[in-house]
């Protein structure tokens, strides 16, 4: 007997929806028992406009994480339904008083899922199980904490250090893991936030604040934790600023105030683990600054790197697939294959007519992996080959506008070379 397939089923309910979760799930499961196939990774929206009972109080059901990309038998799955409403109020910001009484910005909070963050998981993209990885990590570590273990017997921190050049998405992959945390541990926490600790706001000018600002910011932490059923998640960007490692202040190369910083962070991830709703998510551009002590309490430290050939094609194969639907970028004939197929296909397959502008693509993908392009990078070579690279009216067909990508991969790299020069004649000066 074959074990059916886990398939979570992430459903985003209508605001105005007054429907409790469990009849939202029974109409979504009624919807699916019609489907012979299901395409993991796949977002439904207009296609729910022709069922009226669901488009009622769904607005869009996505599939997701299932051990395969291509498409399974709906009745091999086991679903696993999720069901939220997306908040769209703006962010607060949580303010502390320093040594004048001065109100210093602290952090920014959250309510998640946030409408802001829906869709940002999935457009992240890495050839590695990254994504899959972190996401199971933190299930994890709050099933450890749901049973009670012990953090004495069995370490866990739930801490999660991701380090890496700039611009290689370390804050958006933060960012879309605490909501879609939100939405997959509905049922135990249901209600969720996410801070952000802004670092640099925390070292006063005042001697030795720093490390009361740092402690009373995480008091706040802990107090918001103590409802149970609320999840907290803490992400502290650039980490390097608020954890410096203490040696450099040893030796007289920074104030000793980061000293007290330092030890103020190590106190307050040492009380957090206590508590099984609060998860700490860090980011680096320089690991090497980092406090040992800080770095040897994440139990998950993962490197971010630039976009492999790969996923620079997954990303500008999406980019392209969106600037048609835009009306940005015109069809031509021929469709862009997904990166599977394409790896998929054999030398003499590759030959067929059909293929010719997914080949051209890989090429511009590879060209962008060799010259190291940090996803935020490859992200904006769609616009600056639409802005600079085509002309204005009318839109150009895809075809051209792969083209047009290569051009502006080419004028990015010769752009970063001058002021790479002009950086080193300056030095030298």
């Amino acid at each position: 007997m074959r074990v059916p397939l886990p398939l979570h089923v992430e459903i985003v309910q209508k605001r105005s929806s007054r429907a409790n979760k469990d009849f939202i799930k029974q109409i979504v499961h009624s919807y699916l028992a019609n489907f012979a196939t299901i395409l993991p990774g796949a977002t439904l929206s207009k296609e729910l406009e022709d069922v009226p009972a669901v488009a009622e109080h769904v607005k869009y059901i996505s599939f997701c994480d299932a051990e395969q990309e291509a498409e399974v038998a709906a009745n091999e799955c086991e679903f696993i339904f999720h069901v939220c409403r997306l908040d769209t109020a703006g962010a607060e910001v949580d303010s502390v008083a320093d040594a004048a009484g001065d109100e210093i910005t602290a952090a920014t909070v959250w309510a998640l899922p946030h409408e802001e963050l829906h869709g940002l998981w999935d457009s992240l993209v890495y050839d590695s199980q990254l994504k899959q990885d972190a996401l199971r990590f933190a299930e994890t570590a709050f099933e450890f904490g749901e049973r009670g273990v012990d953090p004495n017997v069995v370490g866990v921190n739930r801490v999660l250090l991701f380090h890496g050049p700039t611009g290689t998405g370390k804050t958006s992959l933060c960012r879309a893991l605490a909501h879609k945390l939100a939405v997959r541990l509905d049922g135990r926490f249901p209600r969720a936030r996410l801070l952000e600790i802004d670092a640099h706001s925390l070292f006063s000018k005042w001697f030795s604040e720093s490390g009361k600002l740092v402690a009373r910011l995480f008091e706040r932490v802990g107090e918001l934790a103590q409802d149970p059923r609320l999840l907290v998640v803490v992400l502290v960007d650039e980490v390097e600023s608020l954890a410096a490692a203490r040696s450099a202040a040893l030796r007289g190369l920074e104030p000793s105030d980061a000293v007290r910083a330092v030890n103020a962070v190590l106190t307050a991830l040492d009380r957090l683990r206590r508590l099984p709703n609060a998860l700490v998510l860090a980011t680096s551009n320089v690991t090497g600054a980092i406090d040992v002590a800080f770095v040897d309490r994440a139990d998950m430290k993962r490197l971010v790197g630039p976009p492999t050939a790969r996923a620079a094609y997954v990303i500008l194969r999406g980019c392209c697939t969106e600037l048609q639907a835009r009306g940005m970028v015109h069809p031509c004939g021929e469709t862009l294959l997904e990166a599977r197929a394409l790896a998929l296909a054999g030398p003499l397959a590759r030959e067929a007519e059909g293929m010719r502008l997914s080949l051209r693509l890989w090429a511009v993908a590879e060209a962008a992996a060799e010259a190291g392009l940090s996803g935020r990078a490859l992200r904006r070579l769609p616009f600056l080959a639409r802005a600079l690279h085509t002309a204005p009216r009318p839109p150009p067909d895809l075809a051209r506008f792969v083209e047009a990508l290569l051009a502006a991969l080419r004028a990015h790299v010769a752009d970063c070379d001058d002021l790479r020069d002009a950086a080193n004649v300056h030095t030298n000066v």
